[in-house]
């Protein structure tokens, strides 16, 4: 392969390429090590993962002892921070079980203190954060705020409504913050081969920082933002998401895409099923937009030409995602959508065909296939044995003819593409402890890498550019210490990336190895 300004000019035979070396040309032999198309990250939240990696870290700590002194080392070095904010830890797990608010009180006395989970969907918070919220432990109404067994007093673990106050009074990170986020978060994704990523729910303040990055020439990712909609209006939101869009667009920045929730989570009962839950069959969870306002917003943003990233996690969600786009497209004029609903926990049958027949991509995020997955015992309980078999249909997706995406949703457990393509292979733990969650849903790694390049290419309105090692698009590339075709698809989460180009320009390089470029 020849590169030249940023881009492949070559690909074949060594007598072809030495027939093109110039007198400056600098080769590099790359030994039996294997070249591909660089990942691209179809949904990932790099600016608030990078902001986590920014405050006090719980990520994997497994006993309580180790997060209580890890939350007093950072209240230390914090001090002089107005609130004491970090996360990582993992919900349902034994030490889990254990943090409470008088423990958290005691750690962090002088000011609030608000720690989330891995997922972000639950926090740990102390008596000066509900009191800085306006929340009165006496309320019993509130929803979200977890009490004893007593059903007296606040356990300091909140979620929902609960959380959802707390965090409108959290202070805002600065624009500076964001842009220090945003570095880590590059850095990181570039060590993981990643050269492009789409932000999967970016506000407007995150927008100004990403274009202000872009002008500081501090992008070492492609980024796609999608602009999130606010479930409480309607389609008038969407006059001020074109001005932005086409205010902060940059050569390596778009916001070009619009995020729309259509439901939360399985654990808490928030995801939005057509039967109701097994462990709490009085619901079957909400949907936060009706169908006259969804189908507004959806035939308003597909017009001005948005490519529309639903979250569905429910079949109901992702069958009210399904009717909505498709609505949307007998609505309006024929054009080149590139519509997608992520996550998909479950699906009718019915459902997972269309996602072919309406040319709508489904985005997985494989990290969550395996069995130890923190989210996976409290998910099968809700949902029931038999329903629970048809969790995370990506193969049957991708049988049906529908186009498939691979994704993180960083910062829950890894960013790292080798991960994921592991565990879509084997749906299990990446030390293979557990057998297969989903047996009937495991990918060949040929489709899995496709889904973290030439589709995710193709899904960021890319395809021309990137995605695929062919003569005159970028040189984004990856170079990974061993050939996965010949490595035991167990041992997949151990290869290295070495090498990382983005447009022929070394975004990563591990020193510990031998390639001179």
């Amino acid at each position: 392969m020849l590169i030249e300004h940023g881009r492949i000019a070559y690909v074949g035979d060594d007598a072809g390429a030495r027939a093109r070396l110039r007198a400056d040309t600098h080769v590099v032999d790359l030994g039996r090590r294997m070249v591909l198309p660089a990942f691209h990250d179809s949904h990932a939240h790099p600016m608030s993962g990078g902001m986590r990696l920014l405050r006090c870290r719980l990520d994997g700590l497994a006993s309580e002892a180790a997060i209580r002194k890890a939350v007093r080392r950072c209240a230390t070095e914090a001090a002089h921070h107005a609130w004491l904010l970090g996360g990582g830890w993992t919900p349902g797990s034994a030490a889990s079980r254990r943090l409470t608010l008088k423990k958290l009180d005691a750690l962090v006395p002088d000011r609030p203190a608000l720690l989330t989970t891995q997922d972000g969907f639950a926090a740990w918070v102390n008596s000066r954060a509900l009191a800085a919220a306006k929340i009165d432990p006496a309320d019993t109404s509130l929803d979200g705020l977890h009490r004893d067994a007593a059903g007296r007093e606040p356990t300091g673990i909140v979620e929902g409504a609960a959380l959802r106050r707390l965090r409108s009074v959290v202070p805002q990170p600065t624009q500076v913050e964001y842009r220090q986020a945003l570095r880590q978060a590059s850095a990181l994704a570039n060590r993981f081969g990643i050269v492009s990523i789409v932000d999967a729910s970016a506000n407007a303040e995150m927008l100004e920082a990403y274009a202000a990055a872009a002008d500081a020439g501090e992008l070492s990712l492609r980024v796609v933002a999608a602009q999130r909609i606010d479930a409480r209006r309607g389609p008038e939101q969407i006059d001020e998401m074109v001005a932005r869009r086409e205010r902060v667009r940059r050569p390596l920045f778009r916001a070009d895409a619009a995020k729309i929730f259509l439901d939360a989570e399985f654990e808490n009962h928030t995801a939005a099923l057509l039967e109701p839950y097994a462990d709490a069959p009085d619901t079957r969870g909400d949907l936060p937009i009706d169908s006259d306002t969804l189908d507004a917003i959806v035939a308003r943003l597909d017009a001005e030409g948005f490519m529309i990233h639903m979250h569905g996690m429910g079949d109901r969600a992702v069958r009210a995602g399904l009717d909505a786009i498709e609505r949307a497209m007998r609505r309006n004029s024929p054009r080149d959508r590139r519509h997608q609903i992520a996550h998909i926990g479950v699906a009718s049958t019915e459902d997972v065909r269309r996602f072919a027949a309406l040319g709508i991509t489904a985005n997985f995020q494989p990290i969550w296939f395996q069995a130890d997955d923190p989210a996976t015992g409290p998910s099968v309980r809700a949902l029931g044995a038999e329903r629970a078999r048809r969790m995370f249909p990506i193969a049957s997706i991708a049988s049906a003819g529908g186009r498939i995406l691979a994704s993180s949703d960083w910062p829950s457990p890894s960013m790292n593409p080798l991960d994921a393509i592991q565990t879509a292979i084997t749906h299990q733990p990446l030390d293979g402890g557990k057998p297969p969650l989903q047996p009937d849903q495991r990918l060949r790694l040929s489709a899995i890498l496709a889904a973290y390049t030439r589709d995710a290419a193709w899904s960021a309105r890319a395809e021309s550019t990137s995605g695929s090692i062919t003569v005159g698009k970028d040189a984004d590339i990856i170079v990974l210490d061993r050939n996965l075709f010949e490595t035991d698809l167990a041992k997949l989460h151990e290869v290295h990336v070495v090498l990382t180009l983005m447009a022929g320009r070394p975004v990563y390089r591990d020193a510990r190895v031998g390639v001179h470029f």
